[in-house]
């Protein structure tokens, strides 16, 4: 707890998991997932599944799987490391399992490369209050740039899905796209959630999050 390695285990969770009158599969596998047809407005639209469609929480998470972060993780069976995009695991089935750490296992080090462009970066988050509270769609992104163009960039989101979301799709369509084209900006942006299953409740976040890119990219380019 309070350490770098707590925020990034912090549970992937929703009102229904703390409520124990309402079902969920992540508390008690088997029992349901109440917010699939009830309150779901800031539940996952992407990397849900039919038995968990909770968010996962932490801000820093996705703003380290945006800078291909690894995890060195220590254990019965020895060392290992994981890129953390990779170490989080998707509901499918079994939504308890939410990471690829075993019984007995522990996160000693955080390792983060250097980045083109880093020094061009951002972490947006939109939220409902001003402060305490998760994000409805959270972005960190970073650019380099040749020029006003984009050689690379790196976008990564929060509060849209059951886990840190890596946007691959957004970074290969934005290489060689200028920061002042509006229209190929948000075309980029919006390839994030091809993908996407909104619910009830949450489809606005699939335009919340398009317009959130693009703002992240614009400020990380120094345009915004």
């Amino acid at each position: 707890m309070a350490s770098i390695g707590g925020n990034l285990l912090q549970r992937t969770r929703c009102p229904y998991f703390r409520e124990r009158d309402f079902r969920c599969n992540k508390r008690r596998p088997g029992s349901g997932c109440a917010a699939r047809e009830g309150e779901n407005r800031r539940h996952a639209i992407l990397g849900g599944s039919e038995a968990c469609v909770a968010t996962h929480a932490s801000d820093l998470a996705v703003a380290l799987v945006a800078a291909d972060a690894d995890v060195r993780v220590h254990g019965p069976s020895g060392e290992w490391t994981s890129p953390l995009e990779s170490f989080y695991l998707e509901p499918a089935s079994t939504p308890e399992v939410e990471t690829r750490l075993d019984r007995g296992d522990l996160i000693t080090a955080v390792d983060v490369p250097p980045l083109a462009g880093g020094e061009r970066s951002v972490y947006l988050k939109l939220r409902e209050r001003a402060s305490y509270d998760f994000a409805l769609v959270s972005v960190a992104a970073s650019v380099d740039l040749e020029g006003a163009v984009i050689k690379e960039a790196r976008v990564a989101l929060g509060g849209v899905a059951t886990r840190p979301w890596r946007a691959r799709e957004t970074e290969a369509r934005l290489r060689g796209v200028a920061l002042d084209d509006a229209g190929a900006l948000r075309d980029a942006a919006a390839a994030a959630f091809v993908d996407a299953k909104p619910l009830r409740e949450n489809g606005f976040k699939v335009e919340l999050g398009t317009r959130a890119i693009v703002r992240a990219l614009r400020q990380a380019g120094g345009l915004a």
